[in-house]
């Protein structure tokens, strides 16, 4: 029966070669704030400005614009309409009034709409076109005359002997007007040239004052000791960045759970070293004393055989300590065919399985199965795979390398020597842990290896019984390429 036993906290602890490794792109939060602060502000001043000066001109054109209204009633009144025509006869003092300012120059004309002139000024513009000509109240309207902009009030009043109606019109620059609304404008905007500089100080000094415990904070990280991982007190430190620093002291933990396993690596590994070198040390003093050629030759046989099992257990600590150390910075993952890299692989083990007299096979599905992996890496755990098969079955047993893929692509390496006891399947994963009872040599890292290989790619490792009902079938589950499906049993831990 088949038991998984990929280490979801493992996984968590160490990542995969496939995460995102990018730095964000470095800015300042101070300069952050302070641009969205000050950006709408900007923003809003102009228009702020428009604003003002459109209230300003109808502020500034509203006295006027009654003075203007009042002249036009005033000529009005003045009307003195007969079957034999019209007449205005204004008292010299209004005649005055109506030509003569201190700035503004200002026109009169009273004119049959579309017709003769009865009095004042000729130049005067006339009604636009699709003006309504219905007699009624004053009304205001913009125009130019001889070059220069006015203001016009006018009034249609009818006249009984002619379908026409009579249109009284007076004009004034706008010198005046202009001249008020400058003023408010600039009794309005100046005060905003003094105050926006100072608003800008005022947050300037108010989010160095807010971002100020954040200094506090970096300058209580900063003179920590290099070997300090203890948690950093959340006491003081802003709501805002709280969780920020729990975050930070749980990495700091995690950092250093990671260095104690480093430690308690490096000390079996100065363990597991200490005794072949120690028996290599022993065999060469016997091969020094013994004098008959034949024991010297089985002594330097043995010496030549532990030097090869030291070798290979450095090795094979080289190549846990690659699997740990691995990132896209140091490998890089690509798109590769399972199916081509496990037969490539298998190839270069047939000579040591027919040394051994082993029937080393693989059955694949004729596929590519792409995943995304480093291939380095993979050769690695598919080596120590079949390492341990080869090394564990008796002459004239099989081993079987096999390719499957559906949702899934999976690596099987099968063989049919005395297997491994179901009790057992958890610890042979830890390092260094071999199974009792065996005869054969071993460092206990193999499948270590394979483990940590396998996390690295986001992938699943499973023990089970061979084909035949004993031996051994480790599994390797995959995602599949441009898939976002995870094996099983890491889906139910994420």
């Amino acid at each position: 029966m088949k038991k998984a036993v990929e280490r979801g906290k493992r996984g968590e602890r160490f990542g995969s070669v496939f995460s995102d490794q990018n730095p964000s792109e470095y800015n300042s939060l101070f300069g952050e704030i302070l641009d969205w602060m000050l950006a709408p502000l900007l923003l809003v001043w102009p228009i702020s400005i428009a604003a003002t000066h459109h209230i300003a001109n109808d502020i500034a054109n509203q006295p006027y614009d009654q003075a203007l209204a009042d002249r036009v009633s005033s000529i009005v009144s003045q009307l003195k309409v007969t079957p034999d025509g019209v007449s205005v006869t204004l008292p010299p003092i209004a005649r005055v009034s109506l030509t003569e300012d201190e700035e503004d120059r200002q026109f009169h004309q009273v004119i049959l709409a579309g017709g003769d002139l009865i009095e004042g000024d000729p130049d005067m513009p006339q009604l636009p076109v699709g003006e309504p000509r219905v007699p009624g109240g004053v009304k205001l309207r913009d125009g130019l005359m001889m070059g220069e902009q006015v203001r016009i009030a006018y009034q249609l009043v009818p006249a009984q002997w002619d379908a026409r109606p009579l249109l009284i019109q007076v004009a004034e620059t706008r010198k005046q007007r202009e001249a008020l609304a400058s003023r408010i404008i600039s009794g309005v905007l100046l005060p905003q040239f003094a105050i926006i500089p100072l608003a800008v100080i005022l947050v300037y000094l108010g989010l160095s004052k807010g971002l100020a415990p954040l200094e506090r904070l970096r300058d209580r990280i900063r003179a920590r000791r290099p070997s300090d991982l203890s948690p950093i007190p959340v006491r003081g430190v802003p709501d805002e960045v709280r969780p920020l620093v729990v975050s930070f002291n749980e990495m700091m933990q995690r950092l250093e759970e990671n260095l104690q396993a480093q430690q308690r690596f490096i000390s079996d590994a100065a363990h597991q070293m200490k005794t072949p070198l120690t028996g290599l040390k022993m065999q060469a003093e016997l091969a020094l004393r013994e004098t008959d050629p034949a024991l010297m030759r089985a002594d330097l046989e043995r010496i030549a055989a532990s030097t090869d099992r030291a070798a290979h257990l450095i090795y094979q600590l080289l190549q846990l300590a690659r699997a740990e150390a691995s990132h896209e910075k140091v490998h890089k993952a690509e798109q590769l065919g399972l199916e081509v890299l496990a037969r490539a692989v298998t190839q270069d083990w047939v000579e040591r399985a027919i040394a051994k007299g082993i029937d080393l096979g693989f059955e694949g599905t004729g596929r590519l199965l792409l995943i995304d992996g480093v291939p380095l890496l993979l050769r690695e755990m598919l080596n120590n795979l079949i390492d341990n098969a080869i090394k564990y079955t008796q002459r004239g047993g099989h081993v079987t390398v096999r390719c499957r893929g559906d949702e899934f692509a999976m690596l099987e390496v099968e063989d049919d020597g005395p297997g491994i006891p179901e009790a057992d399947y958890e610890r042979v994963f830890e390092r260094f842990y071999r199974v009792l009872g065996t005869d054969t040599d071993g460092s206990g890292l193999g499948l270590p290896i394979v483990q940590e290989v396998a996390v690295l790619h986001s992938a699943t490792v499973e023990l089970g019984a061979g084909a035949w009902g004993h031996g051994t079938r480790v599994t390797v589950v995959f995602p599949r390429k441009g898939s976002d499906v995870m094996p099983y049993d890491l889906r139910q831990k994420t």
